[in-house]
């Protein structure tokens, strides 16, 4: 994978090409079956009810907003713990990459720019769903959901962030980068332009079209 490290982006730098962060989940790679299953197996492993098709339908924020509708408030952070040790060998493999995911890296590159994931996943996990898909962006920031993506957005000079969720759009809005959304995740395109998505896309696949018709007026 590409260098991780958490480099700030020069300032020329950034006026010179783009920095594009993505959101992972149901942008870049569709987790909903590794997430389900790995719902399925903390259930059967603690004997506790889990709606894990329900669960999938809500992805997005963090982890422990999820486990609140299963656990009792004192349980959650354990079983945080015991779901992120799980999740490598089950969700992993399950998680294919959303269509036009590499193609919209690829993308940005080819424009001359650095695409980096900022995501409220667990960093560790996040970075192995990229390495066993070889999607391979400049850098990966976990554990930042909707505002709090901002400071990784600001740091590595982002001027667009594409996500799939209310919160992308608003962590968006806090970087003052433009809100590029894509309906590929729980919210239909109807919602993500009443939220304030600058632009809605259907999927990634319209991504690189977008981003040279884009890049021209940008400049």
């Amino acid at each position: 994978m590409a260098d991780m490290a958490s480099t700030t982006e020069p300032a020329s730098a950034a006026t010179a090409a783009p920095t594009v962060g993505f959101d992972l989940d149901m942008t870049l790679i569709d987790s909903r079956p590794g997430i389900r299953a790995c719902y399925q197996a903390l259930a059967e492993r603690t004997g506790a009810y889990i709606d894990a098709d329900l669960a999938v339908t809500r992805l997005g924020p963090p982890l422990v907003e999820e486990l609140v509708h299963w656990f009792p408030a004192e349980q959650v952070a354990a079983m945080a713990d015991l779901y992120r040790s799980m999740y490598p060998s089950i969700a992993i493999a399950a998680s294919p990459a959303m269509p036009g995911a590499r193609e919209a890296i690829a993308a940005v590159r080819e424009a001359g720019g650095r695409a980096i994931v900022v995501t409220a996943k667990f960093e560790p996990n996040a970075k192995l769903h990229l390495e066993h898909l070889g999607i391979e962006p400049d850098a990966v920031i976990g554990d930042l959901w909707a505002e709090q993506k901002a400071e990784a957005l600001r740091e590595h000079g982002a001027g667009v962030y594409v996500g799939d969720h209310l919160g992308d759009i608003r962590g968006a809005r806090a970087a003052d980068a433009l809100s590029v959304a894509v309906a590929t995740g729980p919210c239909d395109a109807g919602e993500l332009t009443e939220a304030g998505a600058d632009v809605v896309l259907a999927d990634l696949t319209e991504f690189p079209e977008w981003l040279a018709a884009y890049l021209p007026a940008r400049a």
